[in-house]
């Protein structure tokens, strides 16, 4: 396509010119406007992401490690650390279009105002220039009119003087002396002009076809210019963007791979592997035949007569050795009425006597009670037996088996890693310390001595530990038959603070502290065996029957409500404390206040 010329087509258009050119640059300066916005929403887009992102990352707690184990936990996870590549890629984005085009186009913009001043200044400046010769033009023109009209008027009064007769001769001269003067002024005047408009001439033909086209020349090169600078910014604009898009397709491919691997068998498996207990199901709930009914001489302890071994359902939270071992540590409240008359059985009851030690109960309990007939079945977990730990104790106990097993096999790692870190440190200060006593000028070997002797006991401590996880170990996968601590070390400053702490820790299950370390932990397994066998035995048989005189809200530990009018089995006698232990529909054990209640002296029901 053929340029046309703005010298010659717009010869009479400066003012128009200027005015788009100066547009030009407002509408470079709105396009730099816009780009810096862009940046803006890419900075934004991307901190935006990177905080999505890091909001939805797994924190350092202990579910957050466990929901890691599934391939969907650690597909997200792979989808959030390439969100945040892909957030980077687009603060690339702003980077580079800041560099490539926002400081490009301030730069170029300072320079193309600079240009364009210089350019309409000279053009100013030829425009005045013509202006100045046309007001000379001017000038030299009305002043030869004027003195032709001089001229002219001098003629005529020369003319009308000479007519005259009455006028003197010297006047007819001095007329015509002033009117030849006058016609040599217009004359003058004449060349002059003359002169002037030729020059006028000459240089208004310069102006429009020499000077003012080059101005314009150069004036249009530069609007060219910048509308070639625009159209590169916009294209760098789209290249920007085209050159991240590789890495954002593989921040996609990678998010793909990432879905791809998710594994629904697998993530199956793994709730069974988090979530097996390693308890067997129940059995069959045997048949108990109440038809016969029982006579005060069957209410005794006697285990001559054939007991059913029923167990109760494993799921139903009871402890039936802690309910064996304490009544209610309160008193049981009076009667709402007048207390009964002395001669019922029932009368006030004797002051709470003082609570013994668990190892005293348990000691009692076992010489005054026959054994029970047990299953030679092997024993096998149940919930209850969770309890003995309570929850959150340092051996796990309060887990199921098999998740017991685990967490002590990851605790045992952990303590592995640490260990392995610490000798390593160790192995490297002794080795410098060897270093400085062959070469004292490198270093004083005492200055070591202190962080290698925290290191040293750093190492006992967590061998210790080692020891005490695997032992606990070890008699979860059945190697060892008694649970037993590792031995204690006895001398440092870890072992004295464990042997000094552990007596302030301990506290047996009624409440009592035990000192001695090797009662502790006989009365541990003298509780868990009593445990053991209370699982497997039938429930207590009942002593008499008796009658709820008034309605009682247990609301304590081991109590049980009862209603006016209920019949109950009563299974344990007042032992002096005013409670008394007793049974609702062979299921629901509890203790009641003794005075709330009116015993009968057999099963059938009659009044003692």
């Amino acid at each position: 396509m053929e340029t046309m010329s703005w010298g010659a087509e717009l010869w009479d258009q400066f003012d128009s010119l200027e005015k788009h050119t100066q547009w030009g640059i407002e509408f470079l300066d709105r396009y730099t406007k816009f780009i810096k916005e862009r940046c803006e929403i890419e900075v934004n887009y991307a901190k935006q992401i990177r905080n999505l992102s890091k909001k939805y990352q797994p924190k350092k707690s202990l579910r957050e490690e466990e929901e890691s184990k599934y391939t969907s936990c650690r597909a997200f996870l792979a989808t959030l650390n390439e969100l945040t590549d892909y957030a980077g890629q687009h603060e690339v984005i702003a980077e580079n279009l800041t560099a490539k085009i926002v400081s490009e186009l301030g730069r170029y913009i300072q320079d193309l105002k600079a240009e364009r001043k210089s350019h309409f200044h000279d053009g100013r400046k030829a425009q005045q220039h013509m202006e100045n010769a046309w007001k000379q033009l001017e000038s030299s023109k009305r002043r030869f009119e004027r003195d032709c009209r001089e001229a002219d008027r001098a003629r005529q009064h020369f003319e009308k003087m000479d007519a005259d007769i009455n006028v003197t001769k010297a006047d007819v001269e001095k007329a015509r002396l002033q009117a030849q003067m006058r016609a040599q002024i217009a004359e003058d005047s004449k060349s002059e002009y003359s002169s002037c408009l030729e020059n006028f001439n000459q240089e208004q033909n310069q102006h429009y076809h020499t000077l003012l086209p080059l101005i314009f020349q150069r004036i249009q090169e530069m609007e060219e210019r910048r509308v070639e600078q625009v159209g590169v910014c916009m294209k760098t604009f789209a290249e920007v963007e085209r050159q991240v898009l590789p890495i954002v397709g593989t921040c996609l491919d990678e998010m793909s791979r990432a879905a791809e691997s998710i594994q629904p068998k697998a993530d199956s498996q793994q709730v069974v592997e988090c979530y097996k207990s390693g308890f067997e199901p129940p059995g069959d709930v045997e048949f108990e035949d109440y038809g016969l009914k029982r006579t005060a001489s069957d209410s005794n302890l006697s285990h001559t007569r054939s007991r059913s071994k029923s167990k109760l359902w494993p799921f139903i939270k009871r402890n039936r050795l802690m309910s064996l071992l304490t009544s209610p540590r309160q008193p049981p409240p009076p009667p709402p009425s007048s207390p009964p008359s002395p001669d019922l059985p029932n009368g006030p009851h004797s002051p709470k006597p003082q609570r013994e030690p668990l190892s005293h109960r348990l000691s009692e309990l076992i010489s005054s009670k026959p054994r029970m007939h047990c299953s030679s079945k092997p024993r096998m977990h149940c919930l209850r037996s969770l309890k003995r730990g309570g929850s959150g104790s340092e051996d796990l106990s309060h887990l199921p088996p098999e998740q017991r097993r685990k967490r002590l096999q990851a605790k045992i790692q952990d303590i592995g890693r640490h260990l392995q870190k610490e000798l390593d440190e160790k192995e490297a200060l002794t080795k410098m310390k060897d270093v400085y006593q062959k070469s004292p000028q490198m270093g004083d070997p005492s200055s070591v001595e202190p962080r290698l002797a925290e290191i040293c006991e750093n190492i006992d401590r967590l061998r210790l530990e080692a020891q005490k996880f695997e032992g606990w170990l070890a008699e979860e996968e059945g190697r060892l038959p008694v649970k037993s601590d590792p031995p204690r070390k006895q001398s440092g400053p870890y072992g004295t603070k464990n042997s000094s702490s552990c007596g302030q820790d301990r506290e047996s299950p009624d409440g009592s502290y035990t000192e001695d370390q090797n009662l502790e932990m006989q009365q541990r397994s003298q509780s868990n065996e009593m445990a053991d066998k209370f699982e497997d035995e039938e429930p207590l048989p009942a002593i008499s029957t008796c009658k709820v005189l008034y309605p009682f809200e247990g609301q304590t530990e081991g109590t049980m409500s009862v209603s006016e009018g209920e019949l109950l089995h009563m299974i344990e006698e007042d032992k002096g404390d005013g409670w008394t232990r007793v049974r609702r529909n062979d299921e629901e054990e509890g203790y009641v206040p003794t005075s709330y209640i009116q015993v009968f002296l057999d099963n059938s029901g009659q009044d003692s």
